[in-house]
Formats: structure tokens, C-alpha cells, sequence
């Protein structure tokens, strides 16, 4: 006959760190629009036959690059976020430089909720959004995410892929407030 006391033992224990990912691939899309005025910036400034003044050829020029690398910048920092709940915080991390970033201590955190399905219409588009009625978010796709409820009432939502498991592990991991009655 087997002992299976140690394995069973190993498998209940939550590993030290979770992580999760979410992709949203319409951003690339956007992106796009935002190189082709970057592109157009530059064909204006080095190809340009312009007749109406030196002015408005330099607006122009500026403005197409500077929309554009608002458009890039902005589209590319929310093409994928990377959560991670470590034993003492959840951080967010945005984009693939990382940011913006956001880390949550889990002694601030009340409670997690699994959320099946968070939509960008809720929050008014994708990106790092803050409505005063919901909380603040971030937001790259629409799916499943994990709404974390802050001790002050505070809330803070993520959308990730697994978002159950990563509420099992923010759950594993949340200290007792109070202790109840003993039995």
C-alpha cells in the first residue's frame, strides 16, 4: 500500500508566486494608424511640395508626429497586461516595457471577486480607467477579470486570462481579519 499523504499535501499548497497574462491584438491595429502618421509626418517634411508657407508645412509636419506617437504610445502600452500576486502584493503591469504599474499590497485588500465578463464599454474604452462609480481599472480586452475590494471601500480591476485561479490565490493569501468564534 502507498502513502500519497506527502503529495496530497504538495498539492494543496498555492505556489509562492501566480501569474497570468491577457493579449489584445486590435490594439496592433491602432498602433498601425498611429505609425502611417508618423510615416506621413516624415513624407510631409522630406517630400513635401508645399505652396502655402513654411508655417503651416511645419504644423503640419508636427502634428501628424505628434499624433502619431500619441496614437503608437499610448495603443502599444495596452496591447498586454502581466499580472502578478506574490505573498505580499499583486502588481500590474502594462504594455512590454511594464508600464504603467501598479502594486497593491494584499494587507490593503479586503476581499477579491472573480468577474466573468468586463467589457471596455463599462470603463469607456481600454487602457488605465477611473470611474468614479466602479473604481479604477485596467482594461486591455473584454473576458474575465478580478475585482479587488480595498479595506476602504476601494475598487481596482484587472482583466486576465484565469482570472478564478488568480482569485483562489489572492484568497490563499489574504490574512483573517478577525478571528470568528471558536467552535
Amino acid at each position: 500500500m502507498r502513502d500519497h499523504s506527502g503529495s496530497e499535501r504538495r498539492a494543496s499548497v498555492a505556489p509562492e508566486i501566480w501569474t497570468g497574462r491577457a493579449h489584445n491584438r486590435v490594439q496592433w491595429l491602432a498602433a498601425l494608424g498611429g505609425a502611417a502618421c508618423v510615416a506621413l509626418g516624415i513624407e510631409l517634411a522630406v517630400a513635401s511640395q508645399w505652396t502655402s508657407g513654411i508655417a503651416a508645412l511645419v504644423m503640419s509636419v508636427v502634428g501628424c508626429i505628434a499624433a502619431g506617437l500619441l496614437i503608437l504610445f499610448g495603443t502599444l502600452a495596452f496591447v498586454h497586461v502581466a499580472v502578478k500576486v506574490d505573498k505580499d502584493y499583486l502588481e500590474v503591469r502594462c504594455g512590454h516595457i511594464g508600464v504603467p504599474r501598479r502594486r497593491i499590497l494584499l494587507a490593503h485588500v479586503a476581499g477579491a471577486e472573480f468577474e466573468p465578463r468586463v467589457t471596455p464599454r463599462q470603463w469607456g474604452g481600454w487602457g488605465y480607467r477611473w470611474r468614479p462609480e466602479q473604481g479604477t481599472a485596467v482594461i486591455v480586452r473584454r473576458g474575465e477579470g478580478v475585482v479587488l475590494i480595498m479595506v476602504d471601500g476601494r475598487k481596482f480591476t484587472v482583466t486576465v486570462d484565469n482570472a478564478e485561479s488568480a482569485v483562489r490565490a489572492i484568497h490563499d493569501r489574504l490574512k483573517p481579519t478577525s478571528m470568528g468564534p471558536v467552535a
